[in-house]
């Protein structure tokens, strides 16, 4: 056991440390100068007045809070100048050559956030809870997506195919779902989709040495064909028996759905809700405190060293990355047993690839990759309530909205991130 824990990499010290500090923090630095000095200008020619209404309940609430009520520009300008004291203070860190805190870029994010919003609903009202409600259901899939990406990446396979994954777990909980009248057959029908496919990646990347870039486009290339024409072939003629799957009901949790503002997003969910927080937490456990984990991060980072005290490299690749599809495939059944009661082509909309780009904003890690997960959900979620507002944004940048924060977090905020050391590389016993 000693042995194989010391397959796990030194952390490095002295230079190259403050290096990474240094270059983290200038991003960090020129990110927050771009988005206050953006604010500034977008404030400075806004004609917008009246006051911004922020409902903080939700109509069902036992406790109800009571609404807040804030002058538009006033309270947008306030908010930008504390961007503008948090950027003095990442500038202040930067020339000290110090990182910037995580607690600066949380604030600021919430505080330039709030100042967008105070600005763009003036004269309105923005309903929070549902704005994070809908969140964290646009962000349920991309959570799953992201474990599964996390998982085969940690064990040293670049799980491109999410999106596949994705896209046939949805068709097959949409036709199971639909055969048996049980939601819970087709999310397990989407779980087995999810890892035939991964299984598919596994013997053309592990097996037969195959890139596993391409290997991963392609597959996302076959289901996109393969769901399409059965869409069009078998389940378009059949909609009522083979495409008509029942839906996940809301279970509240009883107590915890009753907390005010918390328990309206996180406790009044569906079972797959409350299997994404298990998976989340198991995951994360499984990762860094028992022996398989540390055996899938060994395989990841040092499959030689791994195979010779013992660990089956390419068996323990196999098992990860076929779980890691039947997690991803969880996250299609969302899909079609929560949001919309049917399968239609393409219904993912690419998430998968959002999912990947979540691993890497996440550094490979879990819990990050959750919250990565929860930014681009925020994000995509945004872009409908600002246009129910009637916000003055422009509709074209509300569409790009989601992807231009997957490029700043990705590009930006990650600085320099290093994969598992074997990620994407096959191994071969010598």
């Amino acid at each position: 056991m000693s042995t194989t824990a010391g397959l796990s990499p030194a952390p490095r010290t002295g230079g190259p440390v403050v290096a990474t500090v240094t270059v983290v923090s200038r991003k960090t630095l020129i990110i927050f100068a771009v988005l206050t000095v953006g604010l500034a200008l977008i404030l400075a020619r806004s004609a917008e007045t009246g006051e911004t209404t922020f409902r903080l309940a939700a109509d069902t609430d036992f406790v109800s809070l009571p609404e807040l009520t804030v002058p538009s520009l006033r309270t947008a300008w306030l908010l930008a100048a504390v961007c503008a004291l948090l950027t003095a203070e990442s500038l202040r860190r930067y020339l000290a050559k110090r990182s910037t805190p995580a607690w600066a870029v949380i604030a600021f994010a919430v505080a330039w956030m709030a100042a967008f919003l105070t600005w763009a609903a003036a004269g309105g009202s923005v309903p929070v809870v549902g704005l994070l409600a809908g969140s964290l259901a646009l962000a349920v899939p991309l959570v799953f997506g992201a474990l599964g990406g996390v998982l085969g990446e940690r064990a040293g396979v670049v799980n491109i195919a999410i999106d596949g994954q994705l896209l046939l777990g949805a068709f097959a909980a949409a036709i199971v779902g639909s055969a048996t009248g049980s939601p819970w057959a087709g999310l397990a029908a989407a779980m087995l989709a999810g890892a035939l496919v991964a299984l598919v990646l596994g013997v053309f990347a592990i097996t037969y040495l195959v890139d596993q870039v391409i290997v991963g486009v392609v597959l996302n290339v076959l289901v996109i064909g393969l769901t399409s024409f059965l869409f069009s072939q078998v389940l378009a003629p059949n909609a009522a028996t083979l495409n008509s799957p029942p839906r996940f009901p809301r279970v509240p949790i009883p107590l915890l759905g009753e907390i005010p503002l918390i328990g309206p997003i996180f406790f009044r969910q569906t079972m797959i809700v409350y299997l994404l927080y298990i998976a989340v937490a198991l995951v994360t456990f499984a990762l860094y405190r028992t022996r398989w984990g540390l055996r899938v991060r060994a395989v990841g980072e040092h499959p030689k060293a791994a195979d010779t005290v013992g660990i089956k490299v390419n068996l323990t690749r196999y098992r990860t990355i076929v779980l890691a599809g039947a997690i991803a495939g969880m996250g299609g059944a969302f899909f079609t047993l929560v949001s919309v009661p049917q399968f239609n082509r393409e219904m993912t909309g690419g998430a998968g690839y959002i999912a990947l780009a979540a691993v890497i904003f996440g550094k490979w890690d879990p819990v990050r990759a959750t919250l990565a997960a929860l930014l681009f959900g925020f994000a995509s979620n945004l872009q409908g309530v600002l246009a129910v507002l009637g916000s003055p944004v422009p509709s074209q940048f509300m569409l790009m909205l989601p992807y231009v924060i997957t490029i700043f977090a990705v590009a930006g905020l990650v600085g320099r991130s290093r994969p598992p050391a074997a990620d994407g590389i096959p191994y071969q016993k010598e």
